[in-house]
């Protein structure tokens, strides 16, 4: 049975919502990434490019501490291979049309770019395929326009206010203290938290800068156990 008119509507009324409330967090983001030295044009460049919150807020807290961008680069890829997971949960979903056949090979590769936490959450609270299909692009495009316009208005803020003097350095050490709350509430997401916090303490005193948040990423190793 097709979905009706209204369905519809909810969908896409709740993907818009979502899609613009998240892209909020981009205006802080695009100020703390010039706070710890990314350029205007260098911050938008990660949104348009990685878009994905997580690893862009993990690669800039790591640069702004005086990591290296390999290690940057090491920490925000960890981050990333849940959206591998995220790709076999959707792929059903959104790599055919509403006629059952498979999309293009360029539908799919833009497709892969917008496998994120946010559009899998909205695609898979919809049973119906075609209302899946529409809450995964529409929350996918409103996303992707509100993260990078706000990156941008963030950036350029950043780039004539004095981030430090207002706190703005604080704001990814923030961001990552507010993720915290829905996963300690798992035994899975404590154990994680446990095991990155031990190993983070345990070598910073003997590692460069920012390796030890990269090696303490394998806390994340208890967090996708089944």
């Amino acid at each position: 049975m097709s979905p009706t008119d209204a369905e519809r509507k909810r969908v896409v009324s709740a993907s818009l919502t979502l899609g613009s409330a998240v892209g909020i967090t981009a205006l802080s983001f695009g100020l703390a990434a010039v706070s710890s030295g990314a350029s205007v044009w260098q911050a938008c460049a990660l949104s348009f490019l990685t878009f994905t919150g997580a690893s862009q807020f993990s690669a800039m807290s790591v640069v702004g501490a005086g990591g290296s961008l390999w290690t940057a680069f090491g920490g925000a890829t960890l981050l990333a291979v849940r959206n591998f997971v995220y790709g076999v949960a959707l792929a059903g979903r959104v790599s055919h049309g509403a006629d059952g056949r498979r999309l293009p090979l360029f539908r799919r590769l833009v497709a892969a770019q917008f496998v994120i936490d946010e559009t899998t959450a909205m695609t898979t609270a919809e049973s119906e395929p075609r209302l899946a299909r529409t809450a995964f692009w529409v929350t996918a495009l409103s996303l992707f326009v509100t993260w990078n316009l706000g990156t941008l208005i963030g950036a350029l803020a950043g780039s004539v206010l004095d981030t430090y003097a207002l706190g703005f350095d604080a704001a990814f050490p923030a961001a990552f203290a507010a993720m915290l709350p829905a996963h300690l509430r798992t035994r899975r997401g404590r154990m994680a938290a446990m095991t990155g916090a031990v190993v983070c303490v345990a070598l910073t005193p003997f590692v460069p800068v920012g390796v030890a948040i990269l090696v303490a990423v394998v806390g994340v190793l208890f967090g996708v156990r089944s």
